[in-house]
């Protein structure tokens, strides 16, 4: 009884005591759901997946077509799509296998968790966890431990988040974060994982698989076998049928059709191109810090599949010369875009060192490099018509002699300039080369973007006129669109989003009309009929400039060029630097670049090169290249302002009347007349800088076969020396400035003397 009346007298306090523990927990709990509540950062605005980190981006073509894919982002950041592009009968196959009020609930569906309790207890297992999409989707934001405690945070966050966002919005997010296996997310990456197809193409059975498969992605693995599907894809369709979301005819074709696996392939294979955009030209990349989730390039993946195919095309006919490898860059010049990086076999082919990329590895370019030098000479004075000797040339190389020839090994004599450069001849690309010095070519290169070229010219030598220097492809290819340019460099782009170097360095390296002659010499067949004749594979149908080069031992083969719109440039050759069987550029890339231009001009209104109005047109004597008289072989010819020859032709003068005559004392002969062989009219010697000048002699030699007693050899008027019995030649002291030539022949017969024709030259 005391007891009683204890707890009589003291159940007012024990009450309160009760009460206050109650409140106390209830804070208590309060408190640590708020303390462990996580918000919903950087989702307080949007679910899109701008709001999402970026680890790795991915790189589209210039029409959306992926380029390369990644799974290392935490999120899918690159294979997204609006709810709309997803098929309805995906998002109601989800619906109605996660979530079949999902448009009722505000979050959390307590009669499902009801239902899901008593499962669970009459198994004394959980089978059951009737988790909605909205608390999917807090899981997939905020991940937990699978607890009671961390259902209940899911469920206060579910409902946060449907108050903050619409259910449009929920599925949109979840159909595309959704984890799958081999860390796909979102059901566009699974489709593409098991189907190798976009949701669109699927059927019925396929994208109901989908939605089954993400109960259990490890164990419903679809690569080890398709069995373990075929219950529960009954199930869900059932359930469709039943809430008349799927009709009788597709659960017919679910039930009797199977499913067809592929695996995954990227639509072209631009590996090379994404490599190194990500490792040189990506801000994230170089950064290492987040970045735009998806790039657009320039490139064309239509165009990169199309080449890819020719380029392959033609390394399988060329097998027989032993020739593994070659590459193609294909470029807008007027955009300055990439169009095209094509490796033979690309990044995931069978070819023997198919892992380098043969657009960025430096090479011999052989006469590529003829045209910059042939510019730089046209913007230091001289013309097209400029003659060049082209004849036996040697120079000292440690104890020994190296002589210099051209690649048919044949030697023309006096040449005109846009012969020496239509044909590619090497000896005059040395005295060229001497003309402009080779300091100011090198450094012409470089203003080019020819990074490769790291020595000094006395490292190169003269040789660096021939190509001994080792540049790559993209090197190149994007110097050629500063000729196409008439002159301008740009450097080229790889995105649309380019704000770096790419917008700010344009800068003129030639004239107009210096980078107008080239282009048109380039693009002329008879300026290159002597080595390659009239109807060549270089003679395109629309007027194109072409130029190839061929390195020692047949190593390296290219050909570049380009025409009003595009600059293509193609290399062949092994990676592993040994020697061809005898490739030449005409019979590997010189057919290549044909096939290129081909794709290239289908769609195209054929349009000419630009010439600059300001350069001027004459007719010249072909073979002496000045003023033609009626009497000469005669050709148009194009100068630059303040170029133009002054003089006319003497050599052919009375040709026309059958009447030779002799230029000397102004007497008439027997009927013959003697010119000089060298030098020719106008032509341009450099001193060579490494020989002493007391000792550099240049010989003064008689055209043809001439039976002299004495022949006496005249400079500026004075003789210079005395050659007697038939001597032909006089090795005259080189002396710098602007000299006239000529020599007064004595026959054997007697007579009068022969005198040429005076020719002027210059020694510099």
């Amino acid at each position: 009884m005391k007891g009683i009346g204890f707890f009589s007298r003291h159940r007012g306090a024990m009450l309160w005591c009760y009460l206050g523990l109650l409140v106390l927990s209830v804070l208590t709990a309060e408190w640590l759901i708020r303390a462990t509540i996580k918000d919903l950062r950087p989702f307080q605005t949007t679910l899109l997946p701008q709001a999402l980190e970026v680890r790795k981006q991915q790189f589209l073509d210039r029409n959306g077509v992926a380029l390369s894919v990644t799974y290392d982002n935490p999120w899918n950041v690159g294979d997204w799509l609006a709810l709309h592009e997803i098929p309805t009968v995906l998002q109601e196959a989800f619906t109605a296998s996660e979530d079949r009020r999902f448009y009722r609930h505000h979050g959390v569906d307590w009669l499902a968790r009801g239902h899901a309790l008593l499962q669970n207890i009459a198994a004394l297992r959980g089978v059951r966890g009737a988790s909605t999409i909205t608390e999917q989707v807090v899981r997939i934001l905020h991940p937990r431990p699978r607890t009671l405690w961390s259902r209940w945070l899911e469920g206060i966050e579910a409902v946060r988040l449907e108050n903050r966002f619409s259910k449009t919005e929920i599925l949109e997010f979840y159909l595309n974060e959704v984890p799958y296996a081999r860390q796909r997310r979102g059901v566009l990456q699974a489709a593409r994982l098991y189907f190798d197809r976009d949701l669109d193409t699927l059927n019925t059975r396929e994208a109901l698989t989908l939605a089954v498969l993400i109960r259990a992605p490890g164990r419903f693995d679809l690569q080890q076998g398709k069995g373990a599907l075929d219950k529960p894809l009954r199930r869900l369709a059932k359930v469709l049928v039943q809430s008349k979301k799927l009709s009788g005819p597709s659960y017919d074709e679910l039930v009797h059709s199977d499913l067809s696996l592929d695996h995954f392939r990227l639509p072209v294979d631009a590996g090379h191109f994404v490599q190194h955009i990500s490792r040189f030209e990506s801000p994230a990349a170089k950064e290492k810090i987040a970045g735009p989730a998806r790039i657009v390039t320039t490139l064309d993946s239509g165009l990169q599949e199309k080449i890819q195919e020719i380029l392959d095309q033609h390394l399988r006919d060329l097998k027989d010369l032993d020739v593994s490898n070659g590459a193609v860059l294909v470029v807008n010049h007027q955009t300055d875009e990439i169009l095209a990086w094509v490796n033979g076999g690309g990044l995931s082919g069978e070819v023997p060192g198919g892992w380098i990329d043969a657009i960025t590895s430096p090479r011999q370019p052989g006469s590529a490099l003829k045209p910059f030098l042939y510019a730089l000479a046209l913007d230091m004075g001289w013309t097209p018509s400029t003659i060049i000797e082209d004849s036996p040339l040697a120079r000292p190389i440690g104890n020994g002699m190296h002589p210099f020839h051209n690649y048919s090994r044949k030697f023309y004599g006096p040449l005109r300039l846009r012969e020496t450069l239509g044909n590619s001849l090497n000896i005059p690309a040395i005295r060229t080369i001497q003309f402009t010095g080779m300091e100011v070519f090198l450094d012409r290169l470089h203003a080019l973007g020819f990074a490769s070229l790291r020595q000094n010219a006395s490292y190169y030598g003269e040789g660096l006129a021939l190509g001994n220097g080792e540049v790559t492809l993209f090197e190149l290819v994007q110097a050629y669109t500063a000729l196409a340019r008439v002159g301008i460099f740009r450097p080229l782009r790889f995105t649309f989003d380019d704000t770096g170097r790419h917008g700010a360095t344009m800068k003129r390296i030639y004239s107009s009309e210096a980078a107008s002659l080239v282009a048109d010499i380039l693009s002329d067949p008879q300026a290159r009929r002597l080595e390659f004749g009239t109807g060549n594979i270089l003679r395109l149908p629309v007027q194109t400039a072409v130029k190839t080069g061929t390195s020692n031992d047949h190593r390296d083969a290219w050909a570049v060029g380009f025409n009003h719109r595009y600059t293509v440039g193609i290399w062949m050759g092994n990676l592993d630097r040994h020697a061809t069987d005898g490739l030449t550029s005409t019979t590997g890339p010189g057919l290549i670049l044909r096939s290129v231009f081909a794709e290239l001009n289908r769609f195209e209104e054929a349009r000419p090169l630009y010439l600059s109005p300001r350069l001027a047109v004459v007719k010249i004597c072909r073979e002496t290249g000045l003023r033609a008289t009626a009497c000469c072989p005669s050709v148009l010819e194009k100068y630059l302002p303040g170029t133009l020859p002054s003089t006319f032709c003497s050599h052919h003068a009375g040709a026309g009347s059958g009447a030779q005559r002799a230029v000397g004392s102004g007497k008439e002969t027997s009927g013959m007349t003697v010119r000089l062989l060298q030098p020719t009219p106008n032509l341009q010697m450099a001193m060579d800088p490494r020989i002493p000048d007391n000792i550099e002699a240049y010989p003064l030699k008689i055209a043809g076969q001439v039976a002299a007693k004495r022949i006496e050899w005249l400079v500026d008027g004075k003789i210079a020396g005395i050659t007697r019995d038939n001597a032909s030649h006089f090795m005259w002291p080189l002396v710098r400035g602007t000299h006239q030539a000529c020599a007064r022949v004595w026959q054997a017969k007697g007579g009068n003397p022969l005198e040429t024709p005076a020719v002027q030259f210059v020694v510099k």
